[in-house]
């Protein structure tokens, strides 16, 4: 809870020193929440390998990887997975080589590393990850981006995955023969047939043998020799699957229009209907170019115009290098708003959603043009304090390790950065009060979003490069009202990705609504709970309107706070 002694202290403290201090801000240092690391007491150990520790020679050495909150056994309970990477040269010791992890929730805090009985252990360059139901079983499929040939992890639904991306005809491969480096990923059902389709976007075509060197370019960033690109080397096209509604794929990249857009150095990718239209729309985070945003034509194909609607580029109209994005209506206006982590030297950006799918640079009005120095790679909305209104969460890390940890722009690792929603279209950066876990620095990447423990709290899961994960668990003592709506789609796909939920509730004596969608992928290469998440305050009870990608609608009274409560479609 908010301590009104502290708030009065500092009121007058800054009164006396005759310094004017904003409500807002005094409200903002009294927020009572913390963040811990329990990773290893979870059992989560295992170390992320990606590249070079000290030096980089090619810029795939240096994005990273995703991670993932995902439900795959259908027990209710968050499991985790965690891509790995690998390095160039390196000769492994027989089982020794990286694999990427899945690990099963325990239900009392920890988990249970699965890997090798559930058969997803593959070693090489992963990037990516995103889960939905994609042959409507009502098993949770798991698609996993590569450089090279992708992963569709097939759940058989008793604790075992197969790869079915050759059978699935989700291959990867440029005409030329050049190895894709997938990296963002999200199943969408584009054209609501029912059946989920795969977006997933690309940030080079590399071949390590063609490949600039650091000492080649020269390529410096500071003085020191780094890693080149991604200006110069040959941009990755984004991919478009439709589900042919039989298990298998169809590229239809072309057809629908997704290889034209000025953009490229694709890396994170968000979706939601931006426009109010009733058709999800695609966001892709560009590295050194403008963002990409394909509007749903509700005929098969998209049009690329981040440009025009004011979602491609800074304030100032310069490109930026975007790497991750989350995606709230943090002020309640009926219109998805999007938040994208950049390069360091530069903000995050803060796009506000207008009508008809139109956006206004909001970054330094809404508070967030005070911090540069860190280098932003994992983004999302989360309520952290259940209070009603989304804050902002970023992930942070350096993509130099030459820079080491002297104080260049806060070093190689980096702790992260957390804006507390202040309800007047304003945020407050509150990180140093939210506990070890934030402040912590690390070599973050990936980051993922979900309450594993099923306490009502969020909790964030973080993959870290060459050093283990962060399992960050929130423990707050604000006892503030929460809801978990958990969707089950049957005329729509079977994940019920694309519903969106809006709920309505009187928190501090006053309406709120709130809105979101369930959602396949985002962040930065990751996916987050598929359960819809909404703070409730003091409210002491909820209406739900839930519209169905099939067109259906279901409204729902006085729904009981501090609850998951489970919804099929039609029922």
């Amino acid at each position: 809870m908010e301590r009104p002694g502290r708030r009065r202290f500092v009121q007058s403290l800054c009164r006396t020193a005759g310094v004017f201090l904003f409500d807002d801000i005094v409200s903002a240092l009294a927020l009572d929440v913390s963040f811990v690391n329990v990773a290893r007491d979870a059992g989560l150990r295992h170390k992320t390998i990606y590249g070079s520790e000290n030096r980089n020679k090619y810029l795939i050495e240096t994005t990273g990887c995703g991670a993932a909150f995902f439900d795959y056994d259908g027990d209710g309970w968050l499991d985790i997975f965690l891509v790995n990477g690998t390095r160039f040269d390196a000769k492994w010791a027989a089982g020794a080589a990286p694999v990427s992890r899945l690990f099963k929730n325990n239900r009392d805090g920890t988990f249970t590393d699965v890997t090798i009985a559930a058969g997803v252990a593959r070693t090489g360059w992963g990037s990516g990850c995103c889960a939905g139901d994609y042959n409507n079983d009502g098993h949770l499929d798991l698609f996993v981006t590569y450089w090279g040939d992708c992963a569709l992890w097939k759940n058989l639904g008793n604790g075992k995955f197969v790869d079915a991306a050759p059978q699935a005809g989700v291959t990867t491969r440029t005409k030329t023969g050049l190895r894709r480096h997938n990296t963002g990923c999200a199943f969408v059902d584009y054209d609501k047939d029912g059946h989920l389709d795969l977006f997933v976007a690309n940030y080079i075509d590399f071949d390590p043998k063609t490949a600039p060197l650091p000492e080649s370019g020269p390529c410096k960033y500071k003085g020191l020799l780094v890693a080149c690109g991604p200006p110069g080397l040959q941009g990755g096209k984004n991919i478009l699957f439709r589900n042919n509604g039989d298990g298998t794929f169809a590229d239809v990249s072309e057809k629908a229009g997704i290889l034209n857009t000025p953009g490229t150095y694709g890396l994170g990718v968000i979706v939601a209907d931006f426009d109010n239209d009733g058709w999800p729309d695609i966001y892709v985070a560009n590295d050194s170019t403008s963002a990409a945003l394909y509007r749903n034509n509700h005929d098969g194909t998209f049009t690329e115009n981040a440009i025009e609607r004011g979602a491609a580029y800074s304030a100032d109209g310069k490109p930026q290098a975007g790497m991750g994005a989350g995606v709230a209506d943090y002020d309640g206006d009926g219109r998805f708003d999007i938040v994208k982590t950049n390069f360091a030297g530069d903000t995050s950006s803060l796009y506000h959603g207008l009508a008809d799918g139109y956006f206004e640079d909001q970054t330094l009005q809404a508070g967030l043009g005070r911090v540069t120095r860190f280098l932003g790679w994992g983004a999302a909305f989360a309520d952290i304090d259940n209070d009603g209104w989304a804050d902002i969460v970023l992930c942070n890390g350096h993509v130099y390790p030459e820079v080491g940890e002297s104080a260049a722009e806060s070093g190689y690792k980096q702790r992260k950065v957390v804006y507390r929603n202040l309800r007047n279209g304003k945020f407050a950066e509150i990180s140093e009060t939210l506990g070890p876990g934030i402040v912590e620095k690390v070599t973050g990447r990936g980051m993922a979003v979900g309450d594993f423990d099923n306490d009502g709290d969020l909790d964030l899961l973080v993959n870290c490069i060459n050093d283990s994960p962060q399992l960050l668990r929130c423990e707050s003592a604000l006892k503030h009202n929460w809801l978990k709506v958990n969707l089950t789609g049957t005329k729509s796909n079977r994940s019920a990705i694309g519903a969106r939920v809006i709920c309505t509730a009187k928190i501090d004596g006053k309406p709120r609504r709130q809105m979101d969608e369930v959602r396949s992928g985002g962040s930065y290469l990751s996916q987050s709970d598929l359960r819809v998440h909404f703070g409730l305050g003091d409210a002491v009870s909820a209406a739900l309107e839930i519209q169905w990608p099939s067109g259906l609608v279901k409204r729902l009274r006085d729904v009981k706070p501090n609850q998951i409560l489970a919804v099929v479609e039609g029922e």
